[in-house]
């Protein structure tokens, strides 16, 4: 190949495996210029991002999904596939591959460094965390690593500060010679006798290149120790749940007051400026009382997404996947589904998308029936709210707050039915099938960088607040038209909304919910709930004609009094289990390839949610809430 000129925009790709800091390193070389998508036809993400160098060089990287072969066992691996060997007709093939190992376990990584070679295209391979390398007494003679390798190779410490510079030098220096360039691709599927070769062959150049040290890393040996050991590992996992959903409900507090008494201001201005009537209801009601009373839940998702990017990035979660192996196991559900299922504690669409981590079918499937019913960002709204309302906020046993208690009880119920669900789907459906043995590497323990973790977080609350500015927007505004018009008659005597479309269709839908204990209000906060579950707040708050500020405790205190607490319970146990989410169900669809499995888990949800507040209700009543 050529020299290429300094105004050239190249086009490089990211490779690796696993938990091989590729995406700290992506984040490191890109910063900010990041965009988000997904690739055409697939629900794989797709993240690219620009760098600029100073010898005026552009660099469009590509973060492909991690793999351990080419071989595609998963749709993730066969986009890293794909993309490579330029089979992707939306996709411009890459000018050159950078690919990324961890210093600290080169085994896994060179037989894939390897197998890439064979493609022919130009690469490079950058040995990343070599600080822990280094701590830890391993030595890696690069000289002799890129003369067995046959192109260059260079070190990076993505999580530091210039840590990455001598990396960007050799970009500039391998875009503007072209040294190492590649040549004929002969790369072929390989079976297990060369896979076996392959891994032959890098553990040879391991030997000539790397020296291990004499003593093995202590503190690792000694954290695993605990954190793996059968019964103190699943105490201090359970114990980091506990944190997590007890900072959910109190770390937020002050943040939640502030952005409520922002909005209050808002709503105060509103009626101050505008002239009384539909146009000033429609502000204060429709649009400030109903986005705004999902927009102050953020932090409280911020909260969430930081305890899981914190423990993927410190190396904790496939660990966590072990530990739960064996109980998921008794309930039909293979390890590696602990990754997907927690990750839809945030939101089920990206748990459902990270199954594709599961080789066999089934299993992958039995994950994704059940993923729904993890408790994810957006029931905390709904939690909250009726926590809030119902339960006293009082501290229990000493240190625990009992609200953050019966919150972390919702999350326990939802997991509890995503094991009996998969266990029922695995007696009745495919129990004759073995799932296959649990292998998952372990990656090292590792500080987790702060600039990955805050860029991730960015991008989940810009999601959140994107959602909040296209469908909860016009879901409140749908709720306000229903409970605006037609407007009351002269000379009526009840509430105006009694009057609505809203009230129409809420009485015609009560005699289905009434043996469950809902009332029509609640029928009607249903249905917009179909297309975001935490729409059902904004649309409660239109309905009760809640606005100004403090719309939270207004409508909590509105429905304290007009709620009996058996119908606030079961309104909690409708939402565990609810499937109010259409594009939950729409990701199913396209994950599965089919509109059975979509149907299937849209229907096992909603009679499940149906029967538990049915349950609910009347016990309640029984035992004196009603």
């Amino acid at each position: 190949m050529n020299a290429v000129t300094n105004t050239a925009i190249l086009r490089c790709a990211l490779v690796g495996t696993p938990n091989c800091g590729k995406t700290a390193l992506f984040n490191a070389l890109t910063g900010s210029r990041q965009k988000v998508a997904n690739y055409p036809g697939v629900t794989v993400e797709r993240k690219s991002g620009v760098l600029h160098t100073e010898s005026g060089l552009c660099f469009n990287i590509v973060d492909l999904p991690g793999t351990y072969s080419l071989r595609a066992r998963s749709p993730d691996e066969e986009i890293t596939r794909d993309v490579i060997l330029g089979k992707l007709a939306s996709e411009t093939p890459p000018d050159f591959l950078v690919c990324v190992a961890d210093s600290t376990n080169l085994r896994l990584a060179l037989r894939l460094v390897l197998e890439l070679r064979r493609v022919g295209r130009p690469m490079m391979l950058v040995l990343n965390m070599m600080d822990i390398a280094k701590k830890r007494g391993i030595e890696i003679d690069t000289n002799k690593l890129s003369e067995a390798l046959g192109f260059p190779v260079v070190t990076s410490i993505a999580v530091r500060k210039g840590g990455t510079d001598a990396l960007v030098k050799a970009m500039d220096d391998f875009a503007l010679t072209r040294a190492g360039m590649g040549g004929v691709c002969s790369w072929a599927p390989p079976n297990a006798a060369e896979l076996r070769a392959g891994q032959n062959e890098a553990d040879k150049i391991i030997r000539a290149a790397v020296k291990l040290p004499a003593k093995p890393d202590t503190l690792t040996t000694y954290l695993d120790s605990v954190l793996l050991h059968p019964v103190a590992g699943l105490i201090c996992l359970f114990a980091i749940l506990f944190v997590m959903f007890q900072a959910v409900f109190t770390w937020a507090q002050p943040v939640m007051d502030g952005i409520d008494a922002g909005f209050g201001i808002l709503g105060d201005l509103a009626k101050t400026y505008l002239p009384a009537g539909l146009l000033q209801s429609f502000i204060t009601d429709g649009v400030i009382g109903g986005v705004g009373g999902v927009i102050v839940f953020l932090p409280q998702i911020v909260i969430l997404f930081f305890f899981i990017l914190l423990l993927e990035d410190l190396g904790y979660m496939a660990r966590a996947a072990f530990l739960m192996d064996r109980i998921m196991g008794g309930a039909g559900l293979h390890g590696r589904a602990f990754i997907p299922l927690l990750s839809s504690f945030a939101c089920a669409i990206p748990g459902i998308m990270s199954t594709r981590v599961i080789d066999n079918k089934k299993d992958r499937l039995t994950t994704i029936l059940v993923a729904p019913l993890m408790t994810c960002s957006a029931r905390i709204p709904v939690y909250t709210l009726i926590v809030g309302a119902f339960i006293p906020a009082k501290t229990v046993f000493g240190f625990a707050s009992l609200q953050g208690l019966v919150m972390f009880g919702l999350y326990a119920v939802g997991i509890l039915s995503a094991l009996g669900v998969s266990f029922i789907a695995k007696q009745f459906f495919w129990h004759q099938e073995m799932s296959p043995p649990f292998m998952l590497e372990l990656p090292d323990y590792k500080v987790p960088s702060a600039k990955s973790v805050v860029l991730a977080l960015a991008n989940r609350a810009t999601a959140f607040l994107k959602r909040a500015g296209t469908t909860i927007f016009a879901m409140t505004i749908l709720i306000w038209f229903l409970a605006s018009f037609p407007q009351a008659p002269a000379g009526a005597t009840g509430p105006a909304i009694d009057y609505s479309l809203a009230a129409m269709i809420g009485q015609a839908l009560h005699p289905l919910l009434a043996p469950i204990g809902f009332n029509w209000q609640i029928s009607v906060a249903l249905i917009p709930g179909m297309a975001a579950r935490e729409v059902a707040v904004a649309a409660l708050g239109t309905v009760y004609s809640i606005s100004g500020g403090d719309a939270e405790a207004q409508i909590g205190t509105l429905l304290a009094h007009q709620w009996s607490l058996a119908t606030a319970l079961a309104f909690l146990a409708w939402y565990i289990f609810a499937p109010q989410c259409a594009s939950t169900l729409a990701v199913i669809k396209r994950e599965t390839g089919s509109w059975k499995w979509m149907w299937i888990t849209f229907g096992y949800m909603l009679a499940l949610a149906y029967v538990a507040a049915f349950i609910t209700y009347h016990v309640a009543v029984m035992l004196g809430a009603g």
